[in-house]
């Protein structure tokens, strides 16, 4: 799931250095895009843990992300928004318990039937918010955005400073959720995770309680969909069904098949390309879908690995002061059960 060869490390510092330096060069313009595609990064991470290392496809994940921007918006007061470290404890929590009752009941499935009874979730969800008054209805509202503060002291910005700020605050989040979930990744968990999607049989064969691991692991990225859902309602201000709709699922999916199916930083890369294609798409034609449509069918046909999967030409690599490593073998039986 991580970087296989120091190319790949290197590419991931680089990026991080580009992304951090994005508000020092860039037009407000270009900051507000960067702070889209970040959160649509964190999204992508959350669905990652299931579909590249449980092997659990699921359409209703985005119902999670619009759960906690919903949360924020029925916890805030109309007057002035609350603190952020009040709304992302709460939207987080409210995300994970959905999370918990939902898994609880569409683990018990597995293949199509699991992928349909997360739709049907989702689609409850969005008619929940569309057919009735709460959050606004059909039209949706708007709310008192979290406020930047800490122990009573409120941060204040101009207009021009706080979506830089807000751009910040989510590429923390992003930076700390990577790190997370390659320490979880590392650890027993996610090799028994890793085993699970590899062969589920065998896993339980060897002693291992995969409901309670798929369980858990559905869990924990319904919370990180719920950061990524406080994320959004932070920055724009405003709820509507549409965040809950089974869309949100299915374009982090494709941002996940852009990037990488099976690393951790492919949801990233296909975040920010996804973001890209979209706003190039949209400032050469009206048929903005189309275009999408055609060029993310285009790299997963001569990029089955994703953009994760293009390597340096060789003639570059001899030129770099290192040798390529070998990747990391594939988890077996022995080593999960010894952890």
């Amino acid at each position: 799931m991580l970087p296989e060869t120091k190319y790949g490390w290197m590419g991931l510092v680089l990026g991080a250095i580009a992304l951090a330096a994005l508000p020092l060069f860039a037009p407000p313009y270009y900051v507000e895009l960067g702070t889209y595609a970040v959160i649509a990064a964190m999204l992508a991470l959350s669905l990652q843990l299931l579909v590249g290392c449980t092997g659990l496809v699921s359409l209703g994940h985005g119902a999670f992300y619009g759960l906690a921007a919903y949360t924020v918006y029925l916890i805030t007061p109309e007057a002035k928004g609350l603190s952020i470290f009040i709304t992302l404890p709460v939207a987080v929590l409210v995300a994970g318990l959905a999370a918990l009752l939902v898994g609880a009941l569409s683990l018990r499935t597995r293949g199509f039937f699991f992928l349909m009874v997360t739709l049907a979730f989702g689609q409850m969800v969005f008619f929940l918010f569309h057919d009735t008054k709460i959050g606004g209805g059909a039209d949706g509202a708007f709310l008192a955005r979290p406020a930047l503060s800490f122990l009573g002291y409120e941060l204040t910005l101009t207009r021009r400073q706080r979506p830089i700020a807000i751009y910040y605050v989510g590429l923390a989040q992003m930076v700390l959720m990577y790190a997370g979930l390659a320490f979880l990744l590392r650890s027993l968990f996610g090799r028994v995770l890793e085993g699970i999607r590899v062969n589920e049989h065998r896993m339980q064969a060897i002693g291992y309680n995969t409901y309670r691991y798929k369980l858990a692991a559905f869990v924990i990225a319904g919370m990180l969909a719920g950061v990524a859902g406080h994320m959004w309602a932070m920055h724009r201000g405003f709820v509507n069904p549409e965040l809950v709709g089974w869309h949100r699922s299915a374009e982090a999916l494709l941002m996940i098949l852009l990037g990488g199916l099976h690393t951790l930083h492919g949801p990233i890369l296909g975040a920010l390309a996804y973001t890209g294609l979209g706003e190039l798409a949209q400032s050469l034609t009206e048929r903005k879908l189309l275009v999408e449509g055609l060029v993310i069918l285009a790299v997963v046909l001569v990029l089955p690995k994703g953009l994760s999967g293009l390597r340096l030409p060789r003639d570059w690599r001899r030129k770099l002061p290192f040798a390529p490593e070998k990747p990391l073998p594939e988890p077996s039986a022995e080593s999960l059960r010894h952890g």
